[in-house]
């Protein structure tokens, strides 16, 4: 069955850096594009950033831009989620999802990321 496993989260302080990672098994990985999500306390689930099935192709929610780079290696079927200059406000449940358009169909158990002022 199709299975998506986060990993890499953590506490860090502002203007940090945490790399995510997502193992996914189960399917085959190359066909499907893959996003990331996040959820904050008491906020609904955003969109944060997703990739294409080669990796060419990102988007970015405007609130990570310039901050977040979303990559993947198909050769490990893994997608990764590269985070720089970490604020408080990026302090969420951060989750891999695949996309099976135009909805995400699979998702993972979450991440915590915790960044401290």
């Amino acid at each position: 069955q199709v299975q998506l496993v986060e990993s890499g989260g953590g506490s860090v302080q502002a203007g940090g850096s945490l790399r995510l990672s997502c193992a996914a098994s189960g399917y085959t990985f190359r066909n499907y594009w893959m996003g990331w999500f996040r959820q904050a306390p008491g906020k609904e689930r955003e969109f944060v950033a997703d990739v294409s099935y080669g990796g060419t192709f990102t988007n970015y929610a405007d609130s990570v831009k310039g901050r977040f780079t979303a990559s993947r290696d198909n050769a490990k079927n893994t997608v990764f989620l590269q985070m720089n200059s970490l604020q408080p406000d990026d302090t969420a449940v951060y989750y891999c999802a695949r996309n099976r358009w135009p909805s995400y169909d699979a998702w993972g158990q979450g991440t915590q990321v915790t960044v401290s002022s």
